[in-house]
């Protein structure tokens, strides 16, 4: 442990340089997942015979084993950051659009009763009443695609990619350990600390809705 330390004593500042890089490929996915897995997720649900081949759809991408997902999409939008990107976006589909599914699937009926019974339309019910309420759900997706993106992006330098895998293979290939965990290490704690925050939102989100329905009961 001591060459380790050692090691990130004197490298530090290309130890943040790689971790900025590898929250900004996840960070990317995710908010590429999001825009497209919560509109899929909200149209499955507003229209179940969709259901199944949408989530069949994204569950075909978790088939793939990440490594050779990433190699074909290499071969049609070649190395660098884009392709590590969409790759991360495939990957955080699924648990987006599952989660978003099965949210707004659970909200109550009698609450959407309720919205028709004051005169709302269906976007109002959505935006105001369903959605809302299935934020801990979609918090859950959100949660499962962050860690598995987090973890995917350590095989982007296979690619052309940056971010802390590159530490991670040199370390292998050079048979260095110093630099194999200056690269796991981070990696395994922004994966934790992911976790941690979303949960914590989600939990906040939760609260927040069991607070709503006590004083609207």
């Amino acid at each position: 442990m001591e060459l380790f330390f050692r090691y990130v004593g004197e490298n530090w500042l290309y130890l943040v340089e790689l971790t900025y890089q590898h929250i900004l490929m996840v960070v990317s996915g995710l908010l590429l997942a999001l825009m497209v897995g919560v509109p899929l997720g909200i149209l499955a649900a507003r229209v179940p015979k969709l259901a199944g081949v949408i989530l069949a759809s994204a569950n075909v991408v978790q088939v793939f084993p990440s490594l050779a997902m990433l190699v074909l999409l290499m071969i049609v939008f070649g190395l660098g950051f884009n392709t590590v990107v969409i790759g991360l976006f495939l990957y955080s589909l699924l648990p987006v659009i599952r989660n978003t599914y099965v949210g707004l699937t659970q909200v109550d009926p009698a609450i959407t009763e309720a919205g028709r019974g004051v005169g709302m339309n269906p976007l109002q019910l959505l935006v105001l009443v369903q959605f809302p309420l299935a934020l801990p759900f979609v918090f859950t997706g959100i949660r499962v695609a962050a860690v598995i993106a987090i973890g995917v992006a350590t095989i982007a330098p296979l690619i052309g990619g940056e971010g802390l895998g590159r530490e991670i293979y040199s370390g292998i290939n050079m048979d260095n350990s110093a630099r194999l965990y200056a690269g796991a290490i981070p990696a395994a704690a922004l994966a934790l600390l992911a976790d941690f925050l979303l949960g914590y939102l989600q939990r906040r989100v939760g609260w927040q809705r069991k607070a709503a329905s006590k004083t609207t009961a």
